[in-house]
């Protein structure tokens, strides 16, 4: 079977009683702040994962591979400075988003990714299938 799995915390409600008004709050409000959206298209022989990260540069965006996970993280660090007559403003925004997903029957040295007008796309190439031919055993 061919897939990645996006990690997820789990919904033991003894282990935190408000994580369901947490579910409902992100729910309600349109998805995890924290978080980025994905789509994940099976080619045949490859899955295209493609995540919409606009507003950020490609130096901003990362990828790791740790054995059978993949991470995107995306920040950004923006400070303005503005003086007029007798205001003076500075403002910054950081902003960090990141994902995390396992990768079962994906060939991860052959992972490629581009980045273009705020999509990062990412080939994750399948393995081939182990050929489970019935063979005999001789008893020794």
């Amino acid at each position: 079977m061919f897939g990645i799995t996006p990690y997820r915390r789990s919904n033991d409600l003894f282990a935190n009683p408000w994580r369901a008004m947490d579910a409902f709050e992100r729910s309600f409000f349109g998805g995890d702040r924290a978080s980025f959206r994905i789509d994940i298209e099976d080619e045949g022989g490859a899955l295209l994962l493609s995540a919409d990260l606009p507003g950020f540069e490609k130096e901003d965006i990362h990828i790791d591979l740790s054995s059978d996970r993949l991470t995107i993280r995306a920040e950004h660090h923006t400070e303005t400075e503005q003086k007029e007559k007798n205001y003076l403003r500075c403002e910054r925004i950081c902003g960090s988003y990141s994902r995390s997903f396992g990768l079962d029957g994906i060939d991860a040295d052959n992972i490629s990714a581009s980045y273009h007008n705020g999509v990062l796309k990412l080939t994750l190439p399948k393995l081939a299938a182990p050929q489970n031919a019935p063979r005999r055993i001789e008893i020794q």
